[in-house]
């Protein structure tokens, strides 16, 4: 890997960082409340305003951003690093929003499945069919947190389903292999990356087992936890790593696990961009930056 060359700071817990062909960055602001468009020169513009806890984001097959919106977190400073909680008093319920970055308009697409609220959508990836996968990670209060899964849903609001249920670790990142036939969810509180084969859009192949029935990919020793995720052109899992702040990268096989090491205990996301993809964008949330590297080879050009 190259050298890490911060692209901007000052940033209100930055994630779901999503590459442009102009060269900029648009990024969520998970305690601000925002979508935040930062230029190669590190300038950083607000484009829309959210409310709640914007996370994952994805451009769609119409040029939209697409955001798993949490519903927001309280917030916490310790030794100078800003860290998220349970569940706000002003929290909004999860949701899955629609976001123009022209105009900056937002709109609520999905708030519920099935008559069960959304309670905290983390992490987000489309399908070559214009379709999109999403986890929901759930939200902790004092004593109890939520049981949550994974969905699949259509851009225009007309359908969502929930396909994966339970997956009690947390599911956060979410991915999809260079073919499409593979989805990847990446546990939370486990350190656990799961696979499961997808035969068709919105739908995939379980196994007899606990929990929501997929093949264990990998999984993490010591105090590591999983966040979100992207594949890259050869189709290792680049899983963000919180405690051990870094970047997990898994190949297809499942072994050998390595580990690239970021200056943020809550390293929260990755992209690929620039000239051949070639470049790593992450979010190092607690300490408010965005960083690039050169990676060691180019990441999975996105379906949309």
């Amino acid at each position: 890997m190259g050298e890490i060359r911060e692209i901007a700071s000052g940033l209100q817990f930055p994630e779901g960082p999503v590459w442009l062909p102009d060269g900029s960055i648009v990024l969520t602001e998970i305690r601000r409340g925002t979508i935040t468009r930062v230029t190669p020169g590190g300038r950083a513009t607000v484009v829309a305003t959210t409310g709640g806890g914007p996370n994952g984001a994805a451009l769609g097959p119409d040029g939209k951003l697409y955001v798993c919106n949490n519903g927001g977190f309280e917030w916490h400073e310790q030794s100078g690093l800003l860290m998220p909680g349970n569940q706000p008093a002003d929290y909004i319920g999860g949701r899955i929003q629609r976001v123009d970055l022209d105009s900056g308009k937002v709109e609520d697409l999905y708030v519920e499945c099935d008559g069960r609220p959304l309670r905290g959508p983390n992490d987000i990836v489309f399908d070559t069919s214009g379709g999109f996968w999403f986890s929901d990670l759930g939200k902790m209060r004092a004593r109890e947190r939520d049981r949550t899964g994974v969905y699949y849903a259509r851009p225009d609001g007309s359908f969502i389903r929930e396909v994966l249920f339970p997956l009690d670790g947390g599911a956060n990142g979410v991915g999809l292999s260079p073919d499409g036939t593979r989805l990847y969810v990446a546990e939370t509180f486990t350190g656990r990356l799961w696979c499961w084969d997808v035969p068709a859009p919105g739908e995939v192949v379980t196994v007899p087992g606990l929990g929501a029935g997929g093949t264990l990919l990998a999984g993490v020793p010591g105090m590591q936890l999983f966040d979100s995720l992207a594949v890259d052109a050869a189709g290792n899992v680049c899983v963000a790593t919180l405690i051990n702040g870094g970047i997990t990268i898994v190949p297809p096989s499942g072994e050998p696990v390595r580990h690239v090491p970021m200056p943020d205990p809550m390293t929260t996301n990755i992209c690929f961009g620039g000239p051949g993809l070639t470049t790593a964008y992450v979010t190092l949330s607690a300490t408010g930056r965005l960083v690039a590297t050169e990676w060691e080879g180019p990441g999975l050009r996105l379906a949309w």
